[in-house]
């Protein structure tokens, strides 16, 4: 069954004058697009708080950009290493649902 938006793409190519065959050539570069961009970080990916980089774990977690991995790596700097995953909450601007989040990515 084709969806609706993919048979509205196709007729507006038909009514405006492409063929099939036009059409079938912009429906595959956007996937040939997508299959040469670099896929994220596998999402089984377990980083250590206490020894990750602020790029290793930017990468690995959900919700964490450089800029919040960068103030853990800081805060881990300045106090020492993380007893507990939960000790995360005491870094600015990393809450409860976010450690929540990535709990099954994090070690000690």
């Amino acid at each position: 069954m084709i969806k609706r938006t993919t048979f509205a793409f196709y007729l507006s190519l038909v009514l405006s004058g492409a063929g099939w065959h036009q059409a079938a050539l912009a429906v595959e570069k956007p996937a040939a697009a997508a299959a040469t961009q670099p896929q994220p970080a596998d999402a089984s990916t377990v980083v250590s708080i206490n020894t990750a980089t602020a790029e290793q774990l930017a990468q690995a977690m959900r919700g964490i950009g450089l800029k919040k991995a960068q103030a853990i790596v800081s805060y881990r700097e300045q106090y020492g290493l993380f007893s507990h995953l939960e000790q995360l909450k005491e870094v600015p601007g990393i809450g409860i649902a976010l450690v929540e989040r990535n709990a099954d990515r994090l070690k000690l």
